[in-house]
C-alpha cells in the first residue's frame, strides 16, 4: 500500500480571516467550495453537514491545509488547545526568515506563545496562536547551505 499526506483539515470560526493569515504567509488558495449533502454527512459523520471550505497550498506544492467554516451544524467554540494536550496539536512551517513570519502574524493579531527559541543552534522556533486559536509553529533552519 502506498500512502502520502493529503492535507491537514482545520475548522475555523472566520474563513476569510484565516485565509488572509495563511496567504500573507505565502500559501496559495487552490480551491474553494461550499459542501453539503449525503456524501458530506457520510464522510464527516455529521447529519446536515454544510460548510464553506478552502484548500491552501504551500509554495513548494507539498503541504496543504483544508479550512472549514461550518454553516450547519453550528460550530462549537472550545478553549484554545494547549501545547501539551492530547490530540491535534499544531501546524508547522519551515520559513527562511522567522522574524518576517512573526511580523506577518502580528499584523493579524497573532503573537508567539512565549518567544523565539534556539534549538541547539540548528533551528529558531516559535509557536504562534493563530486565527481561531490554531497553534502555528515557525521553524527557521540556522545551518542552511
Amino acid at each position: 500500500m502506498s500512502i502520502k499526506l493529503e492535507n491537514v483539515g482545520i475548522a475555523v470560526r472566520d474563513l476569510e480571516a484565516t485565509i488572509s493569515f495563511f496567504t500573507d504567509l505565502g500559501l496559495t488558495v487552490v480551491g474553494r467550495d461550499t459542501v453539503s449533502g449525503e456524501w458530506t454527512d457520510t464522510a464527516v459523520g455529521l447529519d446536515g453537514n454544510h460548510a464553506n471550505i478552502a484548500m491552501l497550498q504551500t509554495p513548494d506544492g507539498h503541504g496543504r491545509l483544508e479550512l472549514f467554516e461550518y454553516i450547519h451544524p453550528e460550530a462549537i467554540e472550545t478553549t484554545p488547545t494547549l501545547p501539551n494536550e492530547i490530540g491535534m496539536h499544531r501546524v508547522a512551517f519551515s520559513v527562511d526568515d522567522i522574524d518576517e513570519a512573526l511580523e506577518i502574524a502580528a499584523r493579524h493579531g497573532c503573537h508567539p506563545l512565549r518567544g523565539v527559541a534556539n534549538y541547539q543552534d540548528v533551528y529558531k522556533l516559535a509557536y504562534v496562536r493563530g486565527p481561531s486559536g490554531i497553534i502555528v509553529m515557525f521553524a527557521e533552519e540556522l545551518t542552511k547551505g
